[in-house]
C-alpha cells in the first residue's frame, strides 16, 4: 500500500464519500419509484435509460477536453459538485419524470469526472502496477458503498420504511457528498498540463487507442444484455425479501468488492486482463442463472456473483485501457460513454420485457445475450493466444 501515490489515496477517499452517499440511494430508489410513487417497471427502466444515456455525449466530451486541452481537475471537482447537489433532490420528486431528471444529471456528474479521474489515477501510478492501483481505488470506492449501504439499513431498521423516511434519506446524501466534494477541491493535486500547440487542430486516436476501443466491444455488448442492479432489488422484492432486508443484499455485493478489489488488481498485473474479465463475465452468468431460479436463499448468493462481476471487470477494463492507450483520458470517455449507451439501451428492453411479458422472459434475454458474449469472447482469447 506504501507505494500508492498520495493523491490516488485523497481520490479513494473522495470517492468514498461520493459512493456512500449513491449507495444511502440505490437500494431503495426502485422500491421508492414503484411503491411509493405507484410507477410501474417500464417506468423505472426508463428511469434507469435515462440516467444512463443522457451522459452518452459527456462522457466522451470531458476525456476528449482532458486530453486536447490538458484540462483535467475541473471536470473532476465539477462532476462531483452536480453528483453531490442533484442526489438530495430526489426526496422531493412526485413521479418518475422528476427522478429521471435528477438522476440523469447525477449521471452528468459522474460523466463529467469519470474519464478525466481515471487518467488522473493511470497518471499517479507506478510503472506496471496499475491493476494494483485502481484496485487500491476501487476498494475505497466499494468500502464507501458499503458504509453508505450499512448506514441505510440502521435507518429503515430503526426509523421504518415509509414514504417520509426514504425521501429523509435522500435528502441527507448532502453530508457525505459534501465532504468528498471538500477533498476533491483542496486536497488533490491537479495533473501537469500538457503544452497545447496553437497549431494543431485536429485531435485523432492512435492505432493502439482504436485496437483497444475494439476489444471493449464485448464489454459493451455484455453490459447491454447484464441484467440492470434495479432489476435485481426488484426481483429480491418479487421472491418476498422485505424492503428492510434490501440493503443487506447490497451490503453481501460491496463487501465482496471490498475483500477482492486489491487482490484483483494485483492479479490483473500477474497473468493479464483478458483472464479476469472472462472470469468477470462468468460471475455474472451465474448471478443471473441464480435469479432465474427464483428462490430467495439463492439470490443472496447472486449479489455476491454479481460484486464479483462488477469489480472484477471495471479493475480489468480500466488497468487494460492504462496500459494499452496514447490518448488515455479520450479512451476512458470511450468506455464510460459505451457502458452508458449499452446498459440504458439493456435497461430500456429489459424493463419493457418485464413489465409485458414477464420477469423471466426478460432473465431468459439477458442469459443467452450474456452467454452468448462471455463465449465470444473466450473463443476470440484462445484464437488470439494460438497465433
Amino acid at each position: 500500500m506504501k507505494s500508492i501515490d498520495r493523491n490516488v489515496v485523497m481520490l479513494g477517499w473522495v470517492s468514498f464519500f461520493t459512493d456512500m452517499a449513491s449507495a444511502m440511494i440505490n437500494p431503495i430508489l426502485p422500491i421508492f419509484v414503484v411503491v411509493a410513487l405507484h410507477e410501474g417497471v417500464d417506468k423505472l427502466g426508463i428511469i434507469v435509460a435515462v440516467a444512463t444515456f443522457v451522459s452518452y455525449a459527456l462522457r466522451l466530451l470531458s476525456g476528449y477536453i482532458s486530453d486536447r486541452y490538458g484540462i483535467v481537475k475541473p471536470l473532476v471537482v465539477g462532476g462531483y459538485a452536480l453528483s453531490a447537489l442533484s442526489k438530495p433532490l430526489i426526496g422531493l420528486t412526485q413521479g418518475y419524470k422528476s427522478v429521471a431528471a435528477l438522476k440523469a444529471f447525477e449521471r452528468l456528474g459522474k460523466a463529467l469526472r469519470s474519464a478525466p479521474k481515471d487518467a488522473m489515477i493511470a497518471h499517479y501510478s507506478h510503472k506496471n502496477a496499475s491493476g494494483k492501483t485502481f484496485g487500491f481505488h476501487k476498494t475505497l470506492d466499494i468500502a464507501g458503498e458499503l458504509s453508505g449501504t450499512i448506514l441505510l439499513f440502521g435507518l429503515l431498521w430503526y426509523f421504518g420504511q415509509s414514504e417520509g423516511v426514504m425521501r429523509t434519506i435522500f435528502l441527507a446524501t448532502l453530508i457525505p457528498g459534501i465532504i468528498g466534494l471538500i477533498l476533491v477541491a483542496f486536497f488533490v493535486k491537479d495533473v501537469p498540463k500538457k503544452p497545447v500547440d496553437p497549431a494543431k487542430t485536429r485531435f485523432a486516436l492512435t492505432p493502439l487507442d482504436k485496437s483497444t476501443v475494439k476489444k471493449l466491444l464485448f464489454y459493451f455488448l455484455f453490459i447491454f444484455f447484464m441484467f440492470n442492479e434495479a432489476f435485481f432489488t426488484m426481483q429480491a422484492k418479487e421472491v418476498g425479501i422485505a424492503t428492510t432486508l434490501i440493503p443487506l443484499l447490497f451490503i453481501v455485493s460491496t463487501l465482496i468488492q471490498t475483500l477482492t478489489s486489491y487482490r484483483l488488481g494485483v492479479l490483473i498485473d500477474k497473468i493479464g486482463a483478458d483472464r479476469v474479465l472472462l472470469f468477470a463475465y462468468l460471475s455474472g452468468i451465474v448471478a443471473q442463472v441464480l435469479l432465474w431460479l427464483e428462490i430467495a436463499a439463492l439470490t443472496w448468493v447472486a449479489y455476491g456473483f454479481l460484486g464479483l462481476f462488477t469489480v472484477a471487470s471495471l479493475n480489468a477494463n480500466r488497468a487494460y485501457i492504462a496500459a494499452n492507450s496514447d490518448n488515455r483520458g479520450s479512451v476512458y470517455g470511450i468506455f464510460y460513454a459505451g457502458v452508458a449507451l449499452s446498459g440504458a439501451l439493456g435497461a430500456y428492453v429489459c424493463g419493457m420485457l418485464w413489465e409485458h411479458v414477464g420477469v423471466q422472459s426478460a432473465l431468459l434475454f439477458s442469459l443467452l445475450g450474456t452467454g452468448m458474449t462471455g463465449l465470444l469472447f473466450w473463443l476470440r482469447t484462445l484464437f488470439l493466444r494460438r497465433r
